[in-house]
Parts: C-alpha cells; sequence; structure tokens
C-alpha cells in the first residue's frame, strides 16, 4: 500500500467510525441559531450532548479537572486509529507517522493560536513546561518568578534547574480574590530584578479555577526585557482564547483535559524567534537542525494517540468554542451563587465571571478538604478532590458539558447540610 492509499483508508475509517454519530451534528445545526448565552441554559440541548458519553452511574463526578472523560464519537475514533496502526506496523512508523503528528499539531495551532512551526504535540502539559524550564539557557544568578498557587511539580523542575545552574527562584502570592487585574500584575512586577529572566505565569490557576490577566502580565514583562510562560494546563477548550493573542513566549496545555484527547497528548507552544534558545530536553532525531519538532522527540510513541487529536478537535468544532464556554460557567455560577453567601461556606473563587470558568474551588469553615470530599462522596454520592495547598482550603468542584443542573442541586444541598453541621 503506498502513502496516497493508506492516507485514503486512514480518511474512510474515521468515516465509518463516525457514521454512527450523525445525530450529533444534526442536533447542534438545529440549535445553531440560538445565541450560546442562551444555549448555555438549554437542558434539552445539553441532554442531547450527555447522551454521547458513556458515564459511569456509581456517583456524580464533579472532578474532571484531573482527566475528562472521551465522548463516544472521539473514543471510537481513537479505537479505530489503534486498530489500523496495528494493522499497518511498521510500514505506518517508517512511513507517514511524522506527517501525520505535524498535520494534527498543525490543526491545534489553526484552533488554538500559533503557527504550525509554533505548536508541537508532546504528552501533557508537566513535559511542556519542563521541556522549557529545563532547556532554558541559565546562568548563575540568573531568576525566574512564580506563584506558591503554581503546580507543585513544576515548582520542583524550577528548584532543580536552581540546584544544578545556582539560578534563583522568586516566588509570590495571588490573592483569591483580587480586587483588580492591576493588584495582580503589580504583584509580578515587584518580583522583577534585572536579574529575571523569565515569569511562568498559570492562565487559569488549577486549583481554585482563577483566570489570571495573563495579556497583561505578558506586556509588563516584556516591556522589562523578561520572558513569559504560561501554564494553560486547564485553558484549551475550556474557554475561548487565541495563544497568539496572549503575548507570551511560552505555552502548555494538558489535551487530555478539556480537548478530551486520549490520554498522552499535550501542547507545547513555542514563539518562533525562542525556539533556537531552548536545549532540547531529549535528543532530537536530527542535530542541528533546530525547530519545533527538537524539541518533543521521545522516540517510539503511542501514535493512534496523536491521531485521535484530530478526531477530538473534530467533536471541540462541533459543539463549539462559545458554546462550551458559556455552559461550563453557566454550570459553576449556577452552584457557587447559591452557596457563597451560606455561613461558614468559604469560595475560593472569584466571584467576577470573567475571572474564572467551570472550576471553582469551595470549603466549609471547620472541615478539613479531604474529610470534605470523604462525607461528599460517601454520604452524597459527589465524586470530587480536597485541596490543601499554597493558602486553598476547599475541595476543587469540576463539572464539564454533560453535567446537569439536577446533579448540581444534590451538591448545592450537600454544602448547605455540611455548612449548618459545622457552624
Amino acid at each position: 500500500m503506498n502513502k496516497r492509499a493508506f492516507l485514503k483508508s486512514l480518511a474512510f475509517t474515521s468515516f465509518a467510525s463516525s457514521a454512527s454519530f450523525q445525530a450529533l451534528s444534526k442536533t447542534i445545526e438545529a440549535y445553531a441559531h440560538i445565541p450560546p448565552a442562551r444555549l448555555a441554559k438549554d437542558e434539552n440541548f445539553w441532554a442531547e450532548i450527555r447522551g454521547g458519553y458513556k458515564l459511569k452511574p456509581d456517583y456524580i463526578n464533579l472532578e474532571n479537572g484531573y482527566y475528562c472523560f472521551i465522548p463516544q464519537e472521539t473514543l471510537e475514533g481513537y479505537i479505530d486509529w489503534i486498530r489500523e496502526i496495528n494493522y499497518q506496523g511498521s510500514w505506518y512508523f517508517r512511513t507517514v507517522q511524522w506527517d501525520n503528528k505535524d498535520k494534527a499539531a498543525a490543526r491545534l495551532a489553526a484552533q488554538f493560536g500559533g503557527t504550525e512551526d509554533e505548536v508541537a504535540i508532546t504528552r501533557n502539559a508537566t513535559e511542556s513546561l519542563d521541556i522549557i524550564i529545563s532547556g532554558y539557557p541559565w546562568e548563575k544568578g540568573d531568576e525566574a518568578v512564580f506563584a506558591h498557587q503554581d503546580y507543585g511539580s513544576i515548582k520542583n523542575m524550577f528548584e532543580l534547574v536552581s540546584r544544578r545552574y545556582g539560578m534563583v527562584n522568586k516566588i509570590v502570592d495571588i490573592p483569591l480574590h483580587p480586587q483588580s487585574d492591576e493588584e495582580i500584575v503589580k504583584i509580578y512586577e515587584e518580583a522583577i530584578t534585572p536579574n529575571t529572566k523569565l515569569i511562568m505565569v498559570s492562565h487559569m490557576i488549577n486549583i481554585t479555577g482563577q483566570i489570571l490577566p495573563v495579556k497583561k502580565i505578558c506586556d509588563m514583562a516584556h516591556s522589562k526585557g523578561v520572558e513569559v510562560m504560561l501554564d494553560g494546563a486547564h485553558c484549551i477548550a475550556h474557554f475561548d482564547f487565541k495563544i497568539d493573542d496572549l503575548g507570551c513566549d511560552y505555552y502548555a496545555c494538558s489535551l487530555h483535559k478539556w480537548l478530551s484527547v486520549p490520554l498522552g497528548a499535550g501542547l507545547l507552544y513555542v514563539k518562533k524567534d525562542k525556539i533556537n534558545k531552548i536545549w532540547p530536553l531529549m535528543a532530537p532525531y536530527e542535530l542541528d537542525h533546530p525547530n519545533i519538532k527538537n524539541l518533543n522527540h521521545t522516540g517510539t510513541h503511542p501514535v493512534a494517540t496523536d491521531l485521535a487529536v484530530n478526531n477530538a478537535i473534530d467533536y471541540f468544532e462541533k459543539i463549539g468554542a462559545k458554546r462550551k464556554e458559556e455552559r461550563l460557567r453557566y454550570l459553576q455560577l449556577y452552584w457557587s451563587d447559591q452557596v457563597r453567601d451560606i455561613p461558614g461556606v468559604l469560595l475560593n473563587t472569584p466571584a467576577d465571571p470573567s475571572r474564572s470558568c467551570g472550576i471553582a474551588n469551595v470549603g466549609i469553615k471547620g472541615l478539613e478538604p479531604n474529610e470534605m470530599a470523604k462525607i461528599l462522596l460517601d454520604k452524597y454520592g459527589i465524586y470530587t478532590v480536597g485541596i490543601k495547598y499554597a493558602g486553598v482550603y476547599g475541595c476543587r468542584i469540576t463539572p464539564n458539558i454533560y453535567t446537569t443542573p439536577e446533579e448540581l442541586d444534590v451538591f448545592v444541598e450537600a454544602i448547605k447540610e455540611m455548612a449548618s453541621g459545622a457552624s
């Protein structure tokens, strides 16, 4: 089979696997005239979307932050790719695997920002961020700035390069309820010195769901000659934006989260004029040909996941970026607005809708977060995760587009009962 014939077979496989999902496209087409903000509250539409997931009936899942279930349409396409790769064997790996990975990366760039020579597929956001941190040309005395609220293993990578190269880490605190964008920008600005080379900023803080004013931070940092790396692990396919509009130098995301790609796919964006300065974490296939692909070479890997990026983007495009953002924000505000002013309830996420989307964090005064999570599961049948980290005490609540208001009603009543018992 030649390359052209193989690509045709892949196209047929994808078409065949999606033939049974045409009803979804028809449903979305029927609702296309409704503005996203209004459609966010149309439970008939979202019931149709929920029908495309196979959901575990044992509990109400409000922990989509670690991993988002794959809709059946994407899952079936992924399984087809596994079968096809197994059928083609070594021929696939020696002929079209890299072309197909490049095409998937180009689709990510077209959908979420950057150019195809600035975006690479990695295995997750941690790997993407580690590539930049470990490959940055640090010298003794250079400084990096990040926040206590940032992801733990990434802070540890900064600590490792500090031990190795003698660079210095400066750590700031981000308030749970900022009064303005300028308050946050100033926090980072005051940490900058003439030795500062790189700032890492969470686009969305993973433990609270707070969205930071990253464009303003990037503009401020660049005015002082400092580069910015954004941790967007929870952002792509969660709320609508383009990476290039943010003004960052580096961006990372885990695609198994809100884009619902099968496990093993992440995104790395490196601004084109910055690629050559990053030393690869692992040896690239070709030395002395610096391009974005030299930063993500990991040898033989599960290539069906690369192909499934296309299926996930297909599904995401059907739902629509703005529709999904509006639904997720509606669900978060649906429950958080009901509990925000209850005595004994601690909302650890800003009330301003522009500062959050689907993720929020809530605690009960006097109740340890892990104990709170255990009670929610054992007594109320709600699965979430307790967070006791960097000044945040509560459970992270992450619904998804398949979540119903009725499920959130169960959660709200649970919070009310728990708060009354703690007071």
